[in-house]
């Protein structure tokens, strides 16, 4: 639990009383390679933070082939679908575990008392969205002005162990390309 108490210390100093009452809500959760831990079509009522692992945010299709993959988390990053955890809708993605994860989870019931009892509970609130928008804008900013093969370049720049632990196939989605025009950028790159 330490790593999520630093990356809130990163952003404002928690007294221990209100990380007790906050820390009290988490719950250990823990899901293998390929499970897929939230289905679309069912409401999110978890903030996770993963603290080992990786995993994928995609919008299934009945063909797998065709699934779009939109979004990865990272050790030490928070993981949820949001719009579904705070409006309480169904979510219109799925997420899944491409490694064997661990995670440490809040309700949205939970996560409300944390706001209501303590000083910092709306302050961690704040700083999770913003944290989730900001992931959102720059990866809507890299869609709109950004080629194929500078979003590729740009994922393995700012996270070099991807290739080992990503499919291609998922990458591939990820970047808007087919599974083969990732070959091609692949081959003229190297």
């Amino acid at each position: 639990m330490k790593e999520i108490r630093a990356y809130i210390e990163e952003f404002a100093k928690i007294s221990n009383a209100d990380w007790d009452l906050f820390s009290s809500k988490l719950v250990a959760r823990s899901f293998s390679k390929k499970n897929i831990f939230l289905k679309a079509g069912t409401v999110e009522d978890h903030i996770s933070f993963l603290q080992e692992g990786t995993v994928r945010l995609y919008i299934p299709k009945e063909d797998s082939d065709k699934e779009i993959t939109f979004g990865f988390c990272f050790e030490n990053q928070f993981v949820s679908a949001y719009d579904s955890f705070l409006s309480r809708n169904v979510s219109s993605h799925a997420i899944q575990a491409l490694t064997d994860i661990k995670l440490l989870s809040i309700t949205y019931e939970d996560l409300q008392k944390v706001y209501e009892k303590t000083k910092i509970g709306n302050l961690i609130g704040r700083l999770t969205a913003e944290n989730l928008f900001l992931d959102k804008s720059r990866r809507l900013q890299s869609l709109l002005d950004q080629s194929a093969e500078e979003r590729y370049l740009s994922i393995f720049k700012e996270r070099p162990h991807l290739i080992k632990e990503i499919p291609l196939k998922y990458i591939s989605s990820y970047i808007g390309v087919t599974p083969q025009a990732l070959s091609r950028i692949r081959k003229r790159i190297s």
